[in-house]
């Protein structure tokens, strides 16, 4: 791919400006033009844990790495540490790419970095990207939007910097107001989400599912209901990072299944297998 004349070549990427760009989900082939221009241009490259090595192969060969991703349990850098890097290496002259998976800003900080580079002076420029809530999603057979099923959905981090659920949502509100909860970061605290909701009002009944590692050989499917969700997850332990829809689109997943392929020969979510791995299912009676 590193000798694809792209029909695009793409605004300049000037020395001393950083660039905030979404990776996708975790395949290469999701990444857009702009994001694949800026790979081949930037001098330093600020990763997150969730790009994978066959994107960051796609770098200038010559071009530094510098991981500074974030992953639960473990020593990561803080957010003002990577803003002070964004602003340390731009001002080098370097130019600098911000590399972020899914879409820098849903759920990625994205707006934090940018609000600190405004205020440092730098110049920035934002690429989206593929995120989760919706093209992980939609690899899994769940589409976010369906009509006749929903005319509305929600956007939901599943946890606070603290790591637990956020103290900010109104549980009554989500329960009662979006047909469509999608849910971020949230396998470690989705028995409290649960729980939440089907107090505040959503039938206990209402289909979940579970999408892991989409897009890359090992992703999964896993669909149960408010209910089970928690033991569930327990049981079958799906992969991190997992995005979580609560809605009847879930169910949806299972007439798309036999049909719908995901792997480089053909496979369908229903075969047994994502791109080269297992699927788990599970079609409880909802």
């Amino acid at each position: 791919m590193s000798g694809l004349s792209l029909p695009w070549s793409g605004p300049p990427f000037q020395p001393g400006t950083v660039w905030l760009v979404g990776a996708g989900p975790g395949d290469a082939g999701l990444l857009t033009l702009a994001a694949l221009h800026a790979l081949r241009e930037a001098d330093v490259i600020l990763y997150d844990a969730l790009v994978g090595a066959d994107i960051l192969q796609l770098a200038r060969p010559d071009a530094t790495l510098e991981p500074v991703g974030k992953r639960a349990g473990k020593p990561r850098p803080t957010q003002q540490a990577i803003n002070d890097r964004l602003i340390e290496r731009a001002r080098e002259g370097l130019r600098v790419l911000r590399l972020k998976g899914g879409d820098p800003f849903t759920f990625g900080r994205g707006g934090e970095e940018a609000l600190a580079l405004a205020d440092a002076g730098i110049p920035f420029r934002v690429v989206p990207g593929v995120t989760a809530g919706i093209g992980g999603l939609g690899l899994a057979g769940v589409p976010v939007t369906q009509r006749g099923m929903n005319s509305s959905v929600a956007f939901v981090t599943g946890h606070g910097s603290a790591g637990d659920v956020p103290g900010d949502l109104d549980w009554v509100a989500l329960a009662l107001g979006p047909q469509v909860l999608v849910f971020y970061m949230a396998l470690r605290t989705i028995g409290t989400i649960a729980e939440r909701l089907i107090a505040a009002g959503k039938p206990p009944m209402t289909p979940v599912a579970v999408a892991s590692n989409a897009s890359l050989p090992e992703q999964s499917v896993l669909i149960t209901n408010l209910a089970r969700a928690a033991s569930d997850i327990t049981r079958l332990n799906p992969g991190r990072p997992a995005i979580i829809a609560v809605g009847e689109v879930a169910l949806i997943h299972n007439r798309l299944a036999a049909w719908q392929q995901v792997g480089p020969n053909g496979e369908t979510l229903a075969d047994g297998t994502g791109p080269t791995g297992p699927l788990r299912h599970l079609a409880p009676a909802l």
